[in-house]
């Protein structure tokens, strides 16, 4: 679930390599997602209740969440270790337009 995300910081910032200090970003992305409050419209989706446990340990593909968190996280990684070619540097604007490729 997380490739396409994965992919997407990718390539906005310009790093030709996915290197380890980009998939540890994304790892420990997914683990602090798991912990937080699901968005109602997920457990609605899926009808029932998710809550961070033995059930519930990695988001759900279709959590609108990972699109915002998982390129961000990517794309820091990668700055920070030298990969990106491309610097982003206000995350709200990139932000605002992850949520217009993506309605979710």
């Amino acid at each position: 679930m997380c490739f396409p995300f994965l992919f997407r910081g990718t390539l906005d910032c310009g790093a030709r390599i996915i290197n380890e200090e980009m998939k540890m970003a994304v790892a420990l992305a997914l683990a602090e997602l798991a912990r937080e409050e699901v968005p109602k419209e997920v457990e609605e989706a899926y009808g029932r209740q998710f809550k961070f446990g033995q059930d519930y340990i990695m988001p759900t593909p279709f959590d609108p969440r990972l699109i915002h968190r998982i390129p961000q996280a990517v794309i820091k990684a990668a700055m920070k270790s030298g990969v990106a070619t491309i610097q982003i540097t206000d995350w709200e604007a990139y932000d605002a337009s992850l949520a217009s490729r993506c309605k979710l």
